[in-house]
């Protein structure tokens, strides 16, 4: 099997056969292979004059735009490192991403790097090695700090390859996409799946129903991805119509359980089975998903690509390398954790990728997650943390102690909510408590609802007792 290792080289095919095909839609334009290359090129070269060498870590936070997918391409082009950095991210977290990294450089003015591109003079660049790292994705903080997941561009390239070959997409697709693309794994799932497809990447920049709707009728997607909660919120607004989204051959969602009713409501409204999917970070991305026919099974996340096979250790699911046909030895899992050498030996350990996630095979191969890593909360799609929230409220003024925990919630999948305990003599306020996550966490991760507790229930191990809190939610000491 013939494949790309570099991700310089994913317009070649399109690039010979049809160079002003539609690559790449955006807010601010249109631009065809043979134009979007050229861009690429220009911000490998503006990154070269700006003293990135490959090797270097950069750091980028860009809306959803050209800007952002030239960036990527450009850190690809020179041998460099992207760092995606979320822009809702509070300023503390984005500070300590860029530290943990070692970033060089930080990307986040959009003019800047526009008058960079267009002063972009042509320089030969350096060969690129495709196992050296490429990117640093960080997987928040299981243990109240995120952990950056190493990748190569061999491996970035893997999903979409396994993804084109076999799902058939071809220059038809259409790919629509609203989550950051300062996320990795979008870059992976759309710039690089679209043009190893030869098909076009549309870059969304709104989040809403609304915006997406008025997106997908516009562009004709054919293929999109979206959390539960705006699937919940497409289906429940009147103004959005079967027609808006009549152009859509394939929906996913993924990073949070969605409701079997959720799922039936979509596919009535819409006249669109939801395909379920399951991923991580250190895969990269997917890594298991629904046929594109729609066949499902309740409360599973489809199977696996055909470049991996999934295993159930001890009730853990671990990903490695499909075992035989033309696939076998194609998989190379994540480089490792960034400077966490005892994470990395845990996750790689016997030479596949431990997921950390419990769960279940059936005869037929579907998955089943039955329980998400480090009591992972998935609101509206966003991956919460306990352990990292639960790090910014211990240090707040006069807490001794909290929990943060999720409850279930039609629309977002879960909500957030916390319990506090005081130290002696202090008096805590909910509104001050929030305001003070505020200032150190994006607002997504803040807590809905703080409740002030005289003790936390914890076991004769001093840890605490999770079971009991959500009952605890309307005590106020």
């Amino acid at each position: 099997m013939r494949y790309k290792l570099l991700i310089a080289d994913v317009f070649e095919a399109a690039l010979a056969d049809d160079p002003d095909r539609e690559a790449l839609v955006t807010r601010s334009g249109r631009y065809s292979y043979r134009e979007l290359d050229e861009r690429c090129a220009q911000a490998a070269w503006a990154f070269w004059s700006m003293g990135v060498r490959p090797g270097d870590r950069v750091g980028v936070s860009l809306p959803n735009d050209t800007e952002v997918v030239l960036a990527f391409h450009g850190l690809m082009r020179v041998g460099a490192v992207w760092v995606g950095i979320n822009q809702n991210l509070a300023e503390p977290e984005k500070r300590y991403l860029l530290q943990d990294s070692g970033a060089s450089i930080y990307l986040d003015d959009e003019r800047a790097w526009r008058d960079a591109l267009h002063t972009a003079e042509r320089v030969d660049l350096p060969s690129v090695d495709p196992d050296a790292l490429a990117a640093i994705a960080y997987t928040s903080g299981t243990t109240g700090r995120p952990k950056g997941a190493m990748h190569s561009q061999r491996t970035l390239l893997a999903p979409g390859t396994a993804l084109v070959a076999s799902r058939g997409y071809d220059a038809r697709l259409r790919k629509g996409d609203c989550f950051p693309f300062t996320i990795l794994n979008l870059q992976v799932l759309t710039t690089l799946l679209v043009a190893q497809a030869g098909g076009c990447c549309v870059v969304m920049d709104r989040i809403d129903a609304e915006g997406v709707a008025e997106w997908i009728q516009r562009e004709r997607v054919t293929t999109w991805n979206g959390p539960p909660a705006l699937l919940h919120s497409l289906v429940e607004r009147d103004d959005v119509t079967r027609e808006d989204l009549s152009s859509l051959e394939e929906v996913w969602t993924g990073g949070a359980d969605c409701p079997e009713h959720l799922r039936e409501r979509f596919a009535a409204k819409f006249g669109h089975q939801v395909l379920a999917t399951y991923g991580l970070t250190e895969a990269p991305s997917v890594v298991t998903i629904d046929a594109r026919d729609g066949t499902h099974r309740p409360g599973a996340s489809g199977r696996p690509l055909p470049h991996l096979s999934v295993e159930i250790v001890d009730g853990e699911i671990c990903i490695g390398p499909a075992d035989d046909g033309p696939w076998a030895g194609f998989y190379r899992p994540m480089l490792g954790y960034l400077d966490r050498p005892e994470a990395t030996e845990e996750a790689l350990a016997g030479g596949v990728l431990h997921s950390g996630d419990i769960g279940e095979l059936d005869a037929e191969g579907f998955l089943y997650v039955r329980e998400r890593k480090s009591l992972v909360i998935i609101r509206g799609g966003a991956n919460v943390y306990p352990a990292e929230v639960e790090r910014v409220l211990s240090e707040a003024p006069g807490v001794a102690g909290c929990a943060v925990f999720g409850v279930a919630d039609d629309r977002l999948g879960e909500r957030v909510m916390a319990i506090v305990e005081p130290a002696p003599g202090a008096t805590l306020d909910e509104g001050s408590l929030r305001a003070y996550c505020l200032e150190q966490l994006a607002r997504y991760k803040v807590p809905e609802r703080i409740t002030v507790v005289g003790v936390i229930p914890r076991n004769a191990m001093g840890k605490v007792q999770r079971a009991p809190l959500p009952g605890l939610l309307d005590q106020q000491s």
